[in-house]
Formats: structure tokens, sequence, C-alpha cells
């Protein structure tokens, strides 16, 4: 399944409806354009009501009021708390930001009387589509945890094993990343690693198999895991990569858009409803990706 596949099927939800906070963003304009126009998605726009009403008229070609609805507000921070209410009331069931701080949204996110907390850690969860590689993988946590302990990591894994099945990957192969496949004591990485496969084959995390340390290469490559002599169901396929830290993930999740040129969608997984956080800098076509794919994983 390639990205572009997330579109056809957020097509087989036409009716969800996703919150915008702080929607006065060109990217995000294009993005809930080509969402219209492929055939998904309703739009509840929170920001300023006379810029937002003019990108609309730019970018959104006869847009109805039963596709898009701008409400007004004054502040990010009133966009961020209206957003998510409408989330938490159901009248939306994704979350998107805009231009707006994340801690802004984040904030009203984790409110103990409105927001979409679940007790879960929230983690992000990224679908890569790279060029010359023959199926999606998912990359977590890139952009929330920042050392995740051992217990974080487990519900990172069963975020991110949520998102899979939303896809269609029915029982992911998910390799817990060190920079060596064998277990080391001063690292502690390996050892948080060899917890998870063995948390795996004791049925701690379910609906999945989990196997590690690997390295990135034998996590992705059949030949490099043969060459070392690994034999494991998840060396050279594996489904999910889970990072044992920010700085590694946020790394190898700009190595592959900036170096590999790959196609991605990410959002925010472990919360009542999924949220698009994507960055400012992001494209279009990143946050059309990752509003389809958001959209998916609502309707699991």
């Amino acid at each position: 399944m390639k990205l572009q596949s997330l579109i056809t099927k957020a097509t087989q939800f036409p009716e969800a409806t996703v919150a915008v906070a702080a929607a006065e963003d060109e990217e995000v304009l294009k993005a809930v354009a080509q969402a219209l126009q492929a055939g998904f998605g309703r739009f509840i726009l929170y920001g300023d009501e006379s810029v937002l009403s003019n990108l609309v008229a730019e970018y959104v070609q006869e847009a109805s009021d039963d596709v898009i609805r701008i409400v007004h507000v004054a502040t990010n921070e009133e966009a961020a708390h209206m957003a998510v209410k409408a989330v938490h009331e159901k009248e939306a069931s994704v979350l998107m930001k805009g231009n707006v701080p994340t801690a802004t949204i984040l904030k009203a996110v984790l409110n103990k009387e409105y927001g979409l907390r679940t007790g879960r850690v929230l983690s992000h969860v990224a679908v890569f589509d790279v060029p010359h590689y023959e199926r999606p993988i998912l990359v977590t946590d890139a952009a929330m945890n920042i050392a995740p302990d051992l217990q974080q990591k487990t519900e990172i894994i069963m975020n991110a094993v949520q998102v899979a099945k939303a896809i269609g990957i029915e029982k992911p192969k998910v390799a817990p990343l060190a920079a060596v496949e064998v277990v080391n004591p001063a690292m502690p990485a390996t050892i948080d690693a060899a917890a998870l496969s063995l948390m795996n084959q004791r049925g701690q995390l379910k609906d999945c198999i989990v196997d590690g340390p690997l390295a990135l290469d034998n996590a992705i490559s059949v030949e490099s895991a043969e060459h070392k002599g690994i034999q494991s169901s998840v060396a050279g396929h594996a489904d999910i990569l889970v990072v044992p830290n920010i700085e590694t993930g946020n790394v190898l999740y700009k190595s592959l858009v900036y170096f590999a040129r790959a196609q991605v969608g990410a959002i925010i997984a472990g919360a009542r409803a999924p949220i698009v956080l994507t960055s400012r800098a992001d494209s279009a076509e990143s946050k059309l990706y990752s509003l389809a794919l958001a959209i998916c994983a609502t309707n699991k």
C-alpha cells in the first residue's frame, strides 16, 4: 500500500469532519482543497473569519457550507480550545493543527475538562513512502516523547500497531532500533528492545510481532540480516521502526524526507481522536496524506 492509496481509502468516509485550529495558513487550505477535490472530509475552520474567507475563496473552488464552515475566533488559544472541544463533543472526528504553536494546541488537548486525554501515552506515528522501497514504513516516535522508558515504549508500539492495522497491515512486524543487534548492558536501547521482544512473546504486546534489538540496516534489509546471520521473522521485513529517543527519530524522519525524498503522512495517536500535528514547514501534500491517514485511523 502506497500513500496514494490512503487517499482512496479516505474517500470511503466522506462524512468525516476535521476541526482545524488556526486555519489561516496557505498550505493547510491547499491540503483542505485537495482533500475536498479527492472526495473526502468536511472541515470546520477556526480562526480570523475575514482572513479565512479570503483564503477559502482563493484555494477552495465552489466550497459549499456543508463541507466547509468558518468559525471566527480572536486568538490562537481560543482556536485551539474550540477545535479540541469540537472533537471532544464529537462534532468532529479529527483534530488538525493550523498556524498555531504546538504547545498551544497540546495544552488544549491535555485539558482535563474538555481535552482528548485517554490515560495513554500520546505518540507520533509517521507513514513513509520511500522511493525504490517496496512497502510503507512506519516510524515512531519522532516528535512527542523525548526519552521514553520501557512502559512508554510499550504504549508507543501499541499506538503504532493500531495505525498500521488501520491502513491494512493486519499483524505488523515491529523492530525496536538500536545501534547494534545484540544486547549490550552499556546501551540501554538494546535492553529495552530485548524486553519488548520478550513481552511480545508472552502476550503483553498483542497483534504484532516484535523482535530486537535490530540496527536499521538489519530491520529493513533482508540481505543485511542474512549477511549477519540474524534469524528473525522481523529482520529485513519490519513494518514499524521504533526509535530509542526523539533525537534518533527526528534525524531518521528528516533524512527520509530530505535525502530520500520520501513522501510522508503523520498523526499523533493515543488520544480520543487522531491529531494532525504537522509542522508549519510541511508541504500541502504532506498535510493531505496526514489528513487521509487520520481519517483512516478514525475509522479503523
